[in-house]
């Protein structure tokens, strides 16, 4: 399953327990809608409490709700686990269709963060708190903060955690975040490409890069790759996908050489990217990629001759977000290739040297 179908049965797992949860609510709703004291519940034991004085209680059933200062029922006691999380939540779970869910809800009872997880931890670096969250429907990992707010506006496909690092996984790659009291700063990142057979390896390490958000470094990166496509094949179908603005300009390879019959990407080596000064206020990136390229062209007697060299090229893109991204030019840094000097008379085989 790729990763969009991944994404649709996930969304259509959400709105299913949703609709369930929704169901459950308004029974609980309408059963509460005749008497909210405590004196309804069988109470059996009254356990922690949040700041404003609500505290978690357990019924005869082993079923965990909530109360507030006043001892009235706020959360119904129908959830196998609850506890107190960010503001005004807690985070419950429930048995669906024989799977234990986790999600979490306000003192409304309304769900907060879809109960589709079956698993989400707490994490504490320092002052700073998230959560771990892993779907019942995968093996994805999606990030919190203490709030329930999302970290990253994506999933991962693996989360590694360290004393004082944490390692994303995701499907262009691995990035490595420092935590500490002020939150993630990202300290590195591998980002993986392709531009037709041939892999590449985008690393981020600088610290005028690493402020930028995965989704704006993956999408450079793919777009960098589209581009030498582009370069290669002269086919602007490669294009089709990036967002280039009205003033965007891009050049083939070695578009005015007519000696060349044909050009081959083999390798694509040294790629980085660095910021770019610019004129207009908005921040500039730049892509440096070096490939390898296979030149067939006809030599001076149009004679097929076969060249392997690399070649730069620059890819510039502005933007602060995946949003609004937009690659504006890409050239390479050569006009021609460096052809190999002609044999001369002397040492061609065909002409030897004369002698008086």
């Amino acid at each position: 399953m790729n990763k969009h179908m991944r994404f649709i049965v996930t969304v259509l797992f959400a709105v299913i327990l949703l609709l369930t949860a929704a169901i459950t609510k308004f029974y609980s709703d309408t059963g509460q809608s005749m008497g909210k004291e405590s004196d309804k519940i069988d109470m059996d034991k009254k356990l922690d409490s949040d700041p404003m004085g609500n505290r978690i209680f357990e019924d005869i059933n082993g079923l965990y709700g909530v109360i507030d200062s006043n001892e009235r029922v706020v959360i119904a006691p129908e959830w196998l686990e609850l506890e107190f999380v960010g503001e005004n939540m807690c985070m419950v779970s429930k048995r669906f269709n024989g799977k234990l869910l986790t999600g979490c809800i306000d003192f409304e009872g309304n769900v907060t963060v879809p109960m589709i997880y079956r698993d989400i931890t707490k994490h504490s670096y320092g002052n700073f708190t998230f959560y771990t969250a892993y779907p019942a429907a995968d093996d994805s990992c999606v990030l919190y903060d203490e709030n329930f707010a999302l970290l990253f506006t994506r999933s991962w496909d693996r989360c590694y955690l360290s004393k004082n690092e944490i390692q994303l996984t995701g499907s262009h790659g691995t990035y490595t975040y420092s935590a500490d009291n002020s939150g993630l700063t990202l300290v590195s990142a591998d980002i993986e490409g392709m531009a037709f057979d041939c892999p590449y390896k985008l690393k981020i390490n600088s610290s005028l890069i690493t402020s930028l958000d995965p989704d704006i470094l993956d999408e450079i990166c793919t777009a960098s790759g589209k581009y030498i496509e582009y370069a290669f094949s002269g086919s602007r179908e490669y294009l089709s996908d990036v967002r280039a603005g009205e003033k965007s300009v891009f050049v083939t390879i070695f578009p005015d050489e007519k000696k060349i019959l044909s050009k081959k990407l083999t390798e694509i080596t040294n790629i980085f990217l660095y910021p770019t000064e610019s004129g207009d206020g908005k921040p500039h990136y730049a892509v440096s990629i070096t490939a390898g390229a296979e030149i067939v062209y006809t030599d001076d007697e149009d004679k097929p001759q076969t060249l392997d060299d690399y070649y730069r090229a620059v890819i510039e893109f502005c933007g602060t977000s995946n949003n609004d991204l937009t690659m504006i030019s890409g050239n390479f840094i050569q006009n021609a290739p460096d052809y190999p000097e002609p044999p001369t008379q002397k040492n061609n085989p065909e002409f030897p040297e004369q002698t008086e």
